[in-house]
């Protein structure tokens, strides 16, 4: 570890100080020698899928799963971000001062970025992407469950880089995917600038406890959707099912639905029938509903739990609450969120408004489902994670968010 975390800092200067043209030419290698290793990657993927059978739950497994389309989106992800602006070397700042003495405040790269994340592996290519993008060096270190198809990856990035003329060490893997490569990244002062955890609440909780590198709180989502008592019922069962049954393994799918009390009778047995009733008649997944005393008056369903509102289930599972208005809603949120997304639907402005001033979250949707929670949907290109935190980074971190800045100050002879 201590060898590679060497390299990767001996490699930060000449990171630093490429091209846009040197980046993005590197960037389209990379892309190409991605789907040229199509076939090893997918051979790597299949040994971790086969592995992972009935270790990990089936939604998790369909994160783990790589084919020709999503390599071959992959590769797409990473030509988008060479087409995106540089976010190295901008003026952010700069004023003259009386005397002459000019200060400039110009954005840098933040050095060596490592991400430890779990069983996703496009995120390998999205985070070497983004890093070398923006001028970082990155050291990726992940799950177990993928470790064999992050190894083709990367195999196949720092290929791309070879052909581009730039170091192989700006992408890193640690092969060593135990707790101690874990605890050592997070305790690697001297060696990491930032450290970016991308997983579930277990791994983010102990990086933000343990880490005495700079640390990033990214990713656990107990996102909610607000039904206000005003709202287009059809609207709120088309983004409820969207937000929790497109993709309910990702960290921007619904956990948790408020509905108002006003509505609760009328609206219930509609969300009852179309993501248990109906989803089930069509062969899919039915939802299953955890629900809190009024609910359960109303529709079947299980009893809510203790720990239910609190839960990122990553499953087709939705705790659901019915509550007096807008202000109680926003109270629940605030006692249960964990800042990452939260939507209202709703048809009264002074509601809308309300809820977009009152819930303190990187995201807050009037209207929308929390699944556009995303760097692509963002149009900031793939995304290294999302900023639960308010320092530094919020939301989606994209390019931008993988700089810093430094002064820069012009004078002729000044002293003070």
């Amino acid at each position: 570890m201590i060898e590679m975390l060497k390299r990767a800092k001996a490699a930060k200067a000449e990171v630093s100080c490429l091209t846009s043209h040197q980046k993005n030419a590197a960037l389209r290698a990379m892309a190409t020698a991605l789907l040229r290793n199509e076939s090893a990657i997918l051979q790597a993927n299949a040994q971790d899928l086969q592995a992972a059978q009935d270790t990990i739950p089936q939604v998790m497994l369909d994160r783990l799963l790589l084919n020709a389309s999503r390599i071959k989106a992959m590769a797409q992800g990473i030509r988008e971000v060479a087409d995106l602006p540089d976010p190295v070397g901008h003026i952010l700042d700069e004023h003259v001062r009386e005397d002459g003495l000019k200060i400039q405040k110009i954005s840098v790269p933040m050095g060596v970025i490592a991400i430890i994340y779990e069983s996703r592996p496009n995120v390998t290519s999205d985070a070497a992407a983004l890093a070398l993008k923006s001028g970082n060096v990155c050291v990726l270190r992940g799950g177990k469950e993928a470790f064999r198809s992050a190894k083709a990856i990367v195999d196949a990035l720092r290929q791309g880089l070879k052909a581009a003329g730039i170091t192989e060490n700006a992408i890193n893997l640690v092969e060593d995917t135990s707790r101690n490569s874990a605890t050592a990244l997070m305790t690697a002062t001297g060696y990491i600038d930032l450290l970016i955890p991308r997983g579930g609440a277990g791994l983010i909780n102990a990086c933000v406890r343990n880490a005495t590198v700079p640390c990033i709180a990214t990713g656990t989502g107990i996102c909610h959707v607000y039904v206000e008592k005003t709202a287009d019922l059809d609207m709120a069962l088309d983004i409820i099912e969207n937000a929790k049954t497109s993709r309910p393994s990702v960290c921007n799918a619904e956990e948790v639905l408020l509905v108002d009390k006003a509505i609760a009778s009328k609206f219930l047995p509609h969300l009852y029938d179309r993501l248990v009733t109906m989803r089930q008649a069509a062969g899919k997944d039915p939802v299953e509903l955890r629900l809190d005393e009024t609910a359960i008056s109303i529709i079947p369903g299980t009893n809510a739990g203790p720990d239910d509102f609190d839960t990122e289930f990553l499953d087709y599972i939705l705790a659901v609450k019915c509550v007096n208005g807008v202000e109680e809603a926003i109270a629940h949120i605030a006692a249960h969120s964990t800042g990452h997304s939260e939507a209202i639907v709703s048809r009264d402005a002074v509601s809308l408004a309300r809820f977009s001033s009152g819930v303190d979250s990187a995201a807050v949707y009037l209207n929308a489902s929390t699944r556009f929670t995303d760097g692509g949907e963002f149009g900031l290109g793939c995304e290294m994670g999302i900023s639960t935190q308010k320092l530094h980074a919020r939301g989606p971190m994209g390019l931008r968010e993988l700089t810093t800045y430094k002064y820069l100050i012009h004078g002729d002879g000044h002293v003070r």
